[in-house]
C-alpha cells in the first residue's frame, strides 16, 4: 500500500540530509584517494543507487495497489485511495495526475484521454458521499477547464446525489 505523502517541510529535510551525506562522501573519497576521478565515480555510484532504489520502492508499491481489493480499498487512508485511483486509472488508458492535498479547489486527480479532460474527487469513506463532494467537484470543473467532474468513492451515495 502506498504511504502517506511527505509534506513539503519534511520533503526538504529529508533533500538537505542527502545532499550533507554526498557531499560528505565525496570529500571523503577525495580525501581518502586524492583522485577527483575515484570521488567522481563513487558519488556516481551511490546516486545511481539511491534512484534505483527508489524507482524499484515506487514500482513496487504500484504492483501492490493494482492487486488492491475492496477490503483493503475500505482500510486505506484518503491519500493512499487516490494514489489507488492514479493507478487504476492509469490502467485504463488515462494519463493521470494526483494533484497536491491542499488548495486543489477539491479536486484529488485529473484524468487526461484522448482530448478529454476529467476532474475527479476521490472520497474513501465508511458512511455515504453527500451532496457537498459533488458541489465541490462541479464547481472545480470550470477552474480547471474540465470537460466533465466525477466524485469517485468505496461507499454510497446520499439520495440527493
Amino acid at each position: 500500500m502506498a504511504g502517506k505523502r511527505r509534506t513539503k517541510k519534511q520533503q526538504k529535510e529529508i533533500e538537505s540530509i542527502l545532499q550533507s551525506v554526498l557531499v560528505l562522501l565525496a570529500l571523503s573519497m577525495y580525501l581518502l584517494t586524492g583522485s577527483v576521478y575515484i570521488m567522481a565515480i563513487s558519488v556516481g555510484t551511490v546516486v545511481t543507487g539511491i534512484i534505483a532504489f527508489l524507482l524499484y520502492r515506487k514500482a513496487n508499491e504500484t504492483e501492490k495497489l493494482k492487486k488492491s481489493g475492496i477490503e483493503t480499498i475500505d482500510k486505506m487512508d484518503g491519500l493512499q485511495f487516490e494514489e489507488y485511483l492514479g493507478v487504476l486509472f492509469k490502467n485504463h488508458g488515462f494519463k493521470t495526475e494526483v494533484t497536491r492535498s491542499s488548495g486543489d479547489y477539491g479536486v484529488d486527480l485529473i484524468l487526461r484521454k484522448e482530448s478529454k479532460k476529467i476532474v475527479v474527487q476521490a472520497k474513501r469513506y465508511s458512511k455515504n458521499v453527500g451532496i457537498k463532494a459533488i458541489q465541490e467537484v462541479h464547481s472545480s470543473k470550470n477552474h480547471y477547464k474540465a470537460d466533465e467532474a466525477w466524485v469517485v468513492t468505496n461507499s454510497d451515495f446520499h439520495k440527493p446525489c
